[in-house]
Parts: structure tokens; C-alpha cells; sequence
């Protein structure tokens, strides 16, 4: 039934390129929540009447994150091909994507995690710095715990995201259901397999998203 509806479509290949899809988009999201977490701490920390309070440091760290976030990401792709072939020794494949994925979207999810932040009751804040706790302690007593679903939200948002950049990055040869798409799909005329990538697409960003929602619902304690 499928072969007739949609002549054209390898479906192994197809299988393939979905796991691709999904290998890139779980391990650059991964890294931009750790990343991303770390770089919203120190915007935070650093900005003005925080433990860490540093002009310096804060417009520093805040021109990266806005300079790499502001760079469309098939740009980004394109400059850090150097980058990438200096760091895997290649620019094709599922890894190559990493860097640029990773790159592109930590800083997105950096402005999201300061904005959790920022939404926390002063008062708490206050109240524990006023009793002399630890850095650590407010990190992880207080910023994470009391952000948990803003956190979880914005990085399900990132997730999607990071989805949709699998599927640029697949136009210059990363693997995954974009590079299926584009290949065998548009530069063959081969409408189906679009179509049938696109739906696969869909589906994981159908899942990403009902995974997240369910999460955040469970963290949020109001």
C-alpha cells in the first residue's frame, strides 16, 4: 500500500536518516541545555545587584549570546565549516552538524534560562542572600529548582528549533531527513519523499512537544 501511494520513497533510507534526525537533535540538545544554563547563570550572576555583579563580564557574555543568536543558522553553518573540519576532520555526516547545532542554539536557550530567572520572586532571592548561603547554593537551591518548568518549557522550544536546524544543515551534506529531503527528494523531483520526510518531521516535533508540555505540567507546582 505504502510503495504504491509513494513510489519513490526508500524506506530504509528513510529510517535511517529519521534516526540521524533524531541522534542530532537529542545530543545538541543535551549540550545546549548544559551550555545554555551555564551562560543564563552568569547573564544572570553578573548582571547589576547580583552575587556576581560585573559590567565586564555581563556585556561580554551578552555580546556573544546576542551575536551568535542574531546569525541566521545557515550562515552559521557556512562559517564554521572550517571549525568543524579542524575539530572531526570533515564536514558531512550526522557529527558535523553538532558544532553549528550546538553553536546556533545555546545562546537562543541562554536568553530563555535569564529570562526564567528574572521571572523568580525577588523576595526569595533576597531572603537567602541575606542568611550568607553559597553561590552554589542559590544556584541550585534556589535559581533551578524555582524555574524548573519555565526551564523545561524553553528548552522544548529549543528542541523544536533544533529540529528544523537538522534539516538546514542537512542541504550541505549533515545526514538526516533534510539531507533526504533536499537530495533525493527536491534535486530528483521526487515529490513523496518530501512529502514523507516532512511528516516524519511532524511527528518528532509532534512528540518533542507533547513530551515537554507533560514535563513542565508535572514540575509546575502552582
Amino acid at each position: 500500500m505504502l510503495t504504491k501511494l509513494f513510489p519513490n520513497v526508500d524506506w530504509l533510507a528513510m529510517w535511517e536518516a529519521t534516526q540521524e534526525t533524531i541522534y542530532m537533535t537529542v545530543v545538541s540538545t543535551v549540550f545546549t541545555f548544559v551550555i545554555g544554563l551555564l551562560l543564563g547563570i552568569i547573564l544572570f550572576l553578573s548582571s547589576p545587584n547580583q552575587l556576581w555583579a560585573n559590567k565586564l563580564v555581563n556585556w561580554l557574555t551578552g555580546s556573544v549570546v546576542n551575536i551568535f543568536r542574531s546569525i541566521p543558522f545557515i550562515i552559521l553553518v557556512i562559517l564554521l565549516i572550517p571549525f568543524t573540519n579542524m575539530l572531526l576532520g570533515t564536514i558531512r555526516g550526522a557529527n558535523a552538524a553538532l558544532p553549528a547545532l550546538i553553536i546556533g542554539a545555546a545562546p537562543f536557550y541562554a536568553r530563555l534560562v535569564l529570562i526564567s530567572f528574572r521571572e523568580i520572586d525577588k523576595g526569595v532571592i533576597e531572603a537567602v542572600r541575606s542568611m550568607g548561603a553559597k553561590t552554589s547554593t542559590l544556584i541550585w537551591k534556589v535559581l533551578i529548582p524555582e524555574s524548573w518548568p519555565a526551564l523545561i518549557s524553553g528548552i522544548t522550544v529549543t528542541a523544536v528549533a533544533l529540529v528544523g536546524y537538522t534539516a538546514m544543515a542537512g542541504i550541505i551534506g549533515a545526514g538526516g531527513l533534510g539531507d533526504l529531503a533536499f537530495l533525493d527528494g527536491f534535486q530528483r523531483n521526487q515529490t513523496d519523499v518530501v512529502f514523507v520526510a516532512t511528516v516524519f518531521i511532524l511527528v518528532i516535533v509532534f512528540v518533542i512537544q507533547i513530551v515537554g508540555d507533560f514535563i513542565t505540567a508535572r514540575l509546575d507546582k502552582r
